[in-house]
């Protein structure tokens, strides 16, 4: 086990929560561990633990959930099949770019995506090859650089009508098949380090009890105002980690100086705006972002 210091406190217990999370809808665990945990260590020594906790708590996922795989695995088969050449180049990125802007990729990436699931966007969507080919390389390059693939999934997902079972087998069958497929690829790169290893003693414990009470409680919630309240959670973590890796983001070894003030005031109402989804709650963050840039100017 780790030294128990501040980095390591945190991690447990914003894990403990993710695990919950992961355990009531069928992913949330990196969406929400990953934002947090890259203030204190990089993607190429977080990314390795948190796939291998993947692959075990997708597999109990699935199997709790294996009623409905008959209704979704050819829906999924494309998304699948698109994954395996995307986590290979995702891989490569993460093997060869400086840390610093891996983190600030990320959470640039994944913002807009927790913000889009927040707000309940939906248009319909054809389940074709047409769209789950690219949709999968495109997932499999995010997910082996980030280990995130679940807003992006349960976008498509709900936009294509899948429901309760069929929507968490759906979930559990592409994300089985992206960690397993991703830890072999990151094995085979050298990415597993002792780093890696504390990180993981960290992480059992935490989904050991957080994944199957989650699948407990959730029984006795109502799932839709669950997934609003976390994901907009999760946007304001996203925007607390986003701060720190504008701060941090160097190119040639020298620091950018990226304009700072915009992530602060933004994740100050991220939470708000986007619980009560309110016109308003928009408009707030347009007028945040603009005194962000007035102050850019002025200083």
């Amino acid at each position: 086990m780790p030294p128990l210091d501040t980095a390591v406190i945190v991690l447990a217990g914003i894990a403990l929560l993710a695990a919950f999370i992961n355990g009531a809808l069928g992913y949330g665990f990196s969406s929400l561990t990953v934002p947090m945990a890259l203030v204190f260590y990089t993607n190429r020594i977080l990314n390795p633990a948190v796939v291998l906790v993947e692959v075990v708590t997708n597999f109990y996922v699935l199997f709790i959930n294996l009623d409905g795989v008959a209704a979704v695995w050819k829906r999924v088969f494309p998304i699948v099949t698109g994954l395996l050449p995307g986590i290979g180049i995702g891989a490569l990125v993460l093997a060869s770019l400086q840390p610093g802007w891996i983190k600030l990729g990320t959470y640039t990436l994944i913002l807009p995506l927790i913000l889009v699931q927040a707000a309940g966007w939906r248009r319909p969507i054809r389940s074709t090859w047409q769209v789950g080919l690219p949709f999968g390389t495109a997932l499999g390059i995010l997910y082996s650089v980030t280990t995130i693939s679940g807003p992006p999934l349960a976008i498509l997902f709900n936009n294509q009508g899948l429901v309760k079972t069929e929507f968490r087998a759906g979930l559990a069958l592409v994300r089985v098949a992206e960690s397993s497929v991703t830890a072999i690829v990151y094995y085979q790169l050298g990415l597993f380090t002792a780093e890696s290893e504390n990180i993981l003693w960290v992480f059992v414990p935490c989904v050991a009890v957080g994944v199957p009470l989650g699948a407990y409680v959730i029984r006795h919630l109502d799932a839709e105002t669950f997934r609003r309240i976390c994901m907009s959670f999760d946007a304001w973590v996203v925007g607390f980690g986003f701060s720190p890796g504008i701060d941090r983001a160097e190119f040639d070894g020298k620091p950018l100086g990226l304009c700072r003030p915009g992530p602060h005031i933004f994740d100050r109402h991220l939470f708000v705006v986007h619980l009560f989804h309110t016109e308003s709650g928009l408009k707030a963050i347009a007028n945040n972002f603009a005194y962000a840039r007035r102050s850019e100017w002025a200083g």
